[in-house]
C-alpha cells in the first residue's frame, strides 16, 4: 500500500529534521549549489505538508497522466539551477524555513500526524490536481513523486550536515529506485541504464535527475 510506504518514508524525513546537526548547520550552505541548509530543510518538510494541500484541493478537471509523462513535462529537470523555476523552488524552501527550525519540525510532525489519520482512507487511484503543474496524477503516483523527493533530499540534507544518510524503509526504497530506473531509461534509453548497473567499463554518466 503506497500510502503506508509514503508515511513510513515521511517518518524518516521528520526524524532527520530533528537531528541536532541540522540546527548546528542551519545558516550554512548545503551540498546543493545555491541552497542553504535551512532552505533544503524547508524543501524537505514541504514534501509532507504539500500532500494535505493536494488532498484538500478540488478534483481535477482532466484525467491523470502517467508518471513518466509527468516528468517529461516538468521543466525543473533541465539541470539549469538558475532557471526561474529552480530559483523559485529554493526561495520557497527558505520561506518555509523562515520561522526557524523548531517551528519547521513542529509543522512537519503535525502534518505527518494529520496524514496518518487521513491518507490510508483515500484510494490510490484517486485523481489529484498538482499544485505545481496544470495536470493531474493518481494519488499513488503523486505519492511516488514525493517519496522520490524525500529519499533524494534526505541524502542531500544528511550529507550537508555531516550525519549518515538514514536508511530507507525497504518497500519505499524499492519504489524510489524503480522510479529512478524507469525515468533514467526514458531519458537515456534502456541500454544506457543496463550498462550503468551491470557493465561499468561501458557505462556512460547517466542520471534521472
Amino acid at each position: 500500500m503506497i500510502q503506508r510506504d509514503y508515511l513510513d518514508l515521511a517518518t524518516v524525513a521528520t526524524a532527520l529534521l530533528g537531528d541536532p546537526a541540522v540546527g548546528h548547520s542551519w545558516a550554512a550552505g548545503s551540498a546543493l549549489p545555491e541552497f542553504r541548509v535551512s532552505g533544503l530543510a524547508g524543501h524537505l518538510a514541504s514534501q509532507i505538508t504539500v500532500v494535505a494541500a493536494v488532498l484538500d484541493a478540488d478534483p481535477p478537471g482532466t484525467p491523470p497522466i502517467s508518471l513518466l509523462e509527468h516528468y517529461a513535462r516538468s521543466t525543473w529537470t533541465d539541470g539549469d539551477i538558475g532557471s526561474a523555476l529552480n530559483t523559485g523552488i529554493r526561495l520557497a524552501g527558505e520561506q518555509t524555513a523562515a520561522a526557524g527550525l523548531p517551528a519547521l519540525r513542529e509543522q512537519a510532525a503535525a502534518g505527518l500526524a494529520d496524514l496518518r489519520r487521513r491518507l490510508p482512507g483515500v484510494p490510490a487511484d484517486t485523481a489529484v490536481q498538482l499544485p505545481f503543474g496544470p495536470w493531474a496524477l493518481s494519488l499513488g503516483d503523486f505519492l511516488a513523486t514525493r517519496m522520490l523527493e524525500i529519499a533524494v533530499h534526505c541524502d542531500d540534507l544528511a550529507v550537508s550536515v555531516g550525519v549518515p544518510t538514514p536508511a530507507l524503509p525497504t518497500r519505499a526504497e524499492e519504489t524510489v529506485l524503480g522510479l529512478l530506473c524507469r525515468w533514467a531509461a526514458a531519458r537515456h534509453g534502456g541500454t544506457a541504464v543496463l550498462r550503468a548497473l551491470s557493465r561499468s567499463e561501458r557505462a556512460t554518466g547517466i542520471a534521472a535527475l
